[in-house]
């Protein structure tokens, strides 16, 4: 058999580190060696003991979880997986944690600790599965005190380009550092865009509203009903499905409950399924970094349909999972890197300014 994942568990409390590494040690593929009540003593274990990933708490005394995350994302960078609270701080800080490298999280439940980890052992492992696989990048050197992140500055304007077209996106691990990439480069009157980003409950509100204050175009959790806009993003809501549907002259979005698909819920393959139905050859596709396959074998129907669709490439994604399967099913009119697809889009939407828009 193959080196067994090594991992560390970081975590202040002795009954949450007892149960992490009983569920690491209860798979056969990895292993938990070591486990550090704070980050002073994480640091010596990952000095002397080299894991493969670790899990990290985000509050715990000396130090806190995302001080010695941007640290040790500078200074070792290596795979981490968050274990952080469901409360609006919680979310908060999970989304700093992203930012700053670390792969994907768990959120541990705030009563009934000890069952609700076990429930959560599938869903732990396999995100350590996919971190040790994981591409991380060295962290760049924090910005000087004070220094507030600008608002981009302005760009010209798409016009009546962005009034028929909608941009559907899909992500899931590494996705929302990705996807606010992609965000940050649209003009405000950008076409709208529909994002599936695999994200529990409770997350997706504090990270439509973080992306709204980075982007030119506005960003919101989606509301079922609500029509579709050039010059908005919406987010699938943690735990419903998202998709498009025709009222009429306009498009809105459709916020659903539903069964899992592809496990997943939202479902990527559920929003690009309804965009090759009812947008068709005014659909541009997008797929970003995530495990898995959820949305390929749609937005192969999508192009199908008459979509232009971009997917990332490998070097720029985090895990090369989903993107790798669209490849694999002739779903990709061209792949990119990350830093090329905002404008990419842009200067599709241009070029094909005089292509018929008539809707299907």
């Amino acid at each position: 058999m193959a080196n067994k994942i090594r991992v560390i568990v970081v975590d202040d409390s002795a009954l949450v580190r007892g149960l992490l590494s009983e569920i690491i040690d209860r798979q056969p593929d990895m292993t938990c060696i070591g486990a550090a009540a704070d980050p002073i003593v994480a640091r010596e274990m990952i000095r002397n003991l080299n894991p493969d990933v670790i899990t990290l708490d985000i509050e715990m005394p000396r130090m806190d979880g995302i001080d010695f995350l941007s640290r040790l994302m500078r200074l070792r960078p290596m795979p981490v997986v968050m274990v952080s609270t469901l409360t609006e701080r919680g979310a908060d800080v999970t989304l700093k944690a992203l930012e700053l490298g670390a792969v994907d999280f768990v959120a541990k439940p705030k009563i009934g600790v000890s069952d609700g980890l076990r429930q959560l052992g599938a869903d732990i492992t396999e995100k350590i599965r996919t971190a040790a696989r994981a591409r991380v990048h060295r962290l760049a050197a924090p910005p000087a005190p004070g220094t507030a992140p600008a608002k981009p500055t302005t760009m010209a304007q798409m016009g009546r380009l962005s009034t028929e077209k909608i941009v559907f996106l899909g992500a899931s691990t590494g996705g929302t550092e990705a996807t606010r990439e992609v965000l940050v480069g649209l003009p405000a009157d950008f076409p709208a865009v529909m994002i599936t980003q695999h994200m529990p409950p409770g997350f997706t509100k504090s990270y439509a509203t973080r992306l709204n204050s980075l982007c030119r175009i506005r960003v919101a959790e989606a509301t079922d009903g609500e029509r579709v806009l050039p010059g908005h993003a919406y987010i699938a809501p943690g735990g419903y499905h998202l998709s498009v549907e025709r009222s009429g002259a306009n498009y809105i979005a459709r916020v659903q409950d539903g069964e899992p698909v592809n496990r997943h819920k939202p479902s990527v393959e559920v929003l690009f399924d309804s965009a090759a139905r009812v947008v068709g050859r005014n659909a541009l596709g997008v797929m970003l970094t995530g495990m898995g396959a959820d949305g390929a074998r749609a937005m192969r129907t999508m192009r199908d349909a008459g979509s232009f669709n971009l997917v990332q490439d490998e070097a720029s994604c985090v895990v090369f999972g989903m993107p790798r399967e669209a490849i694999a099913h002739g779903a990709a009119n061209e792949v990119l890197p990350l830093t090329q697809m905002a404008p990419r889009l842009i200067e599709w939407l241009r070029a094909n300014a005089g292509a018929s828009t008539s809707r299907v």
